[in-house]
């Protein structure tokens, strides 16, 4: 058994990484437990493992009075007594003894196994949680494994993650052994495994997919300026490129629109804008608005709010259905946008209130990032 002990704790202590002396301790404590169920729940007692040995010494530990009273005969020694022990105490001292009841070693084992159990347990929760929790922000493989009253269960590997209701993308089936990407929100710690809540809606994972599917993206060449998205229906994405040898809206979709597609279908057939950023944010709005084209677009930059013209017939594109369209570019661009037909333009001062017409730049630059869209 001594054996046995050092070499389990030797061995969680390489594999586990956990401190030696915390878990000889740890032992140590469970014994006295041990021995206190078994023999008497007031005395005191300690417990010592040698650390390269295992040998067990057990002491009882009791306190020096001139006369013991019979009710505390477990914590009480009398001072003779005590000095059969060690001619050196005195009253009021506390004297050990080491004792060696019947069966401990049968009780001191099974402590042991427990509490080695215990920690072997505490130390696996704890690596899943530092493992996971530096995976926070970022989009992993799951596997979906069965589906509960409060969201689906999915396998992330080492343990399981849950994608709550109001994360699953909707008119999505979560069938067994489904493989999905998951967007890992949050891992919180519980008195079990760690909770690790994950999402299929959250825009976090569109943006990670393109990072994933892009190389331009890895490397730093395109860099995703921003994200919206409704999730299970359409997502728009801003990128931009500090190599003017790269298109980064081309780079997005890839040959053949192959790289944007493995996106889409990971999506359940979401559909995505790619959309080129621009610093100026009357070209970056009129962009936003696509497939929409825009005649003219007003700003207050104090409110951060823009009055945008489109074609009579272009209003509904530009709205989208059910104003999806008008949200997400509004959203992507963190503008707020109000979007007017020619006709109700024409009759309407657009400049009022605080708006000011950008017309020395909004030709010019809309009709470029209309070509750009075409």
């Amino acid at each position: 058994m001594k054996t046995d002990i050092i070499n389990a704790i030797n061995e969680l202590e390489k594999q586990k990484g956990i401190s030696k002396d915390s878990l000889l301790s740890a032992v140590e404590a469970a014994m006295v437990s041990a021995y206190k169920r078994a023999y008497g729940i007031n005395a005191n007692v300690r417990v010592t493992i040698d650390s390269e040995t295992g040998e067990i010494q057990l002491f009882s530990v009791r306190r020096v009075v001139e006369v013991v009273d019979p009710e505390n005969k477990n914590i009480e020694i009398s001072l003779e007594a005590a000095r059969e022990i060690n001619s050196k105490y005195q009253e009021g001292d506390y004297a050990e003894e080491e004792i060696f009841p019947k069966d401990f070693g049968r009780i001191a084992a099974t402590a042991a196994k427990q509490i080695i159990v215990q920690r072997i347990r505490e130390a696996e929760r704890g690596i899943i949680f530092d493992e996971y929790s530096e995976k926070e922000n970022e989009a992993v493989t799951a596997i979906v494994s069965h589906i509960e009253k409060n969201g689906v269960i999915v396998e992330l590997g080492k343990t399981e993650g849950i994608i709550p209701t109001n994360e699953m993308m909707p008119n999505e089936s979560y069938t067994k052994n489904k493989r999905i990407k998951v967007y890992l929100m949050e891992v919180r710690k519980t008195n079990k495994n760690p909770q690790i809540l994950v999402s299929r809606t959250h825009s976090g994972l569109v943006k990670r997919l393109f990072e994933m599917e892009v190389p331009e993206i890895q490397s730093g060449v395109v860099h995703i300026k921003a994200v919206a998205r409704d999730a299970g229906s359409r997502s728009k994405i801003a990128v931009t490129s500090n190599n003017p040898q790269v298109d980064p809206v081309g780079a997005c979709v890839g040959q053949r629109g192959i790289r944007v597609e493995n996106i889409v279908s990971e999506l359940n057939n979401e559909k995505i804008d790619i959309i080129e950023w621009d610093s100026d944010p009357v070209v970056f709005i009129a962009k936003a608005l696509s497939p929409a084209k825009v005649k003219l677009v007003y700003i207050n930059e104090t409110e951060k709010a823009a009055r945008v013209v489109v074609a009579d017939d272009q209003l509904s594109l530009a709205i989208g259905k059910g104003g999806q369209n008008a949200y997400l570019a509004a959203k992507l661009t963190g503008w707020k946008i109000d979007i007017k037909k020619s006709s109700e333009a024409e009759e309407m001062d657009l400049s009022a209130p605080n708006m000011q017409p950008r017309e020395e730049t909004t030709f010019e630059d809309l009709k470029r990032a209309f070509e750009e869209n075409q």
